[in-house]
């Protein structure tokens, strides 16, 4: 896991730097491709990592260590790159990035461990893809993810339009403001994750805790979403966005620690890569719909209520499709 891990990063990188030099609409597809391919062992390796590293009461913390940083990246990309492109422009932020973040391989092929090859051989078997396929926890938790993507990218692609053309923000005030709800997301993500694990520790149950995480966040962020859109005021508008990503965050905390003790080290893998797979769908349709909306209604309000309506049946999936949170006896392989 550690090299297929640092492969994939240094892909993702050379990939994001390539889109900074791309000259054609071909190249910036392909650019983009390549990225997201680098891209898609993130969550596979980091899954397996940490149900190697850690038992199933402490991976609340690790996993949203790891969600922080998904959070800081976007909070200082809208931060710094708002005001980047004012002065560099676009193509000068994407090769700087891509190169900048280079830097982190060699910490990371020093620190950490190479995986021994009993280790591998132990997990290598497991239960196969059709047979994860056909648990309905899988689907609750790919489902509940696919919630995630949505408003996840929905966030990402057009919060930074709605505050300046809906709000009035200027580039300026967007790039700071327009941060807020990410670091506030990255914040409630650690806090949920070293929360939750406590309790555990003290005696709750997993289902409980890890259930109750991740419902409450993503019905919290629905509520509050909405009156985002419909208040007059600009201030109390963002107010509404940085609760409603705070939220979210209270998700994201537990979210991958309930697969991965769903799994088991037998399938962290495998489930996660599906898991994952079925999120991106919902990233990939998001900003389509939002656009589609946006520009036939001439307002968002309605693009912030199709998010809403999708984070009520991603949290009814959890409740659902999910009844306990404890690992899943899967059959020995011969």
């Amino acid at each position: 896991m550690k090299w297929v891990y640092a492969i994939g990063f240094l892909v993702w990188s050379l990939a994001m730097a390539a889109t900074g030099l791309a000259n054609s609409f071909a190249a910036l597809f392909a650019a983009r491709l390549v990225l997201g391919i680098g891209e898609s062992v993130f969550l596979p390796s980091v899954s397996k990592i940490v149900v190697r590293h850690f038992p199933a009461e402490r991976r609340g913390l690790p996993n949203a260590l790891v969600d922080v940083g998904t959070k800081i990246g976007p909070a200082l990309s809208t931060l710094l790159g708002g005001l980047m492109i004012g002065r560099y422009g676009w193509r000068a932020l994407f090769i700087g990035v891509g190169l900048a973040s280079l830097l982190w391989l060699l910490p990371w092929v020093y620190s950490v461990p190479n995986d021994s090859v009993r280790q591998e051989q132990q997990q290598a078997g497991g239960p196969g893809m059709l047979e994860i396929l056909s648990r309905r926890e899988t689907w609750g938790t790919s489902l509940g993810m696919f919630a995630l993507g949505y408003v996840w990218i929905f966030l990402l692609t057009w919060l930074p339009s709605y505050l300046v053309k809906e709000r009035g923000y200027s580039m300026e005030q967007m790039a700071v403001f327009g941060s807020l709800p990410f670091w506030g997301m990255a914040i409630a993500s650690l806090t949920g994750g070293w929360t939750s694990d406590r309790r555990i520790a003290r005696g709750s149950t997993a289902t409980r805790v890890r259930k109750t995480f991740a419902v409450a966040g993503l019905l919290l962020c629905a509520a509050l979403m909405l009156p985002a859109a419909l208040v007059s005021n600009r201030s109390l508008a963002l107010g509404f966005l940085i609760a409603s990503c705070i939220s979210l965050g209270i998700f994201t905390s537990n979210v991958w620690a309930i697969t991965q003790t769903l799994a088991g080290p037998e399938a962290a893998g495998k489930w996660t890569g599906i898991q994952n797979f079925i999120g991106n769908l919902g990233a990939a349709i998001s900003p389509v719909i939002a656009g589609l909306i946006v520009q036939q209604t001439r307002s968002f309000f309605l693009a912030f209520a199709v998010a809403a309506v999708i984070l009520v049946l991603g949290a009814a999936c959890y409740l659902v499709l999910v009844p306990r949170v404890e690992p899943i006896v899967w059959p020995k392989s011969e």
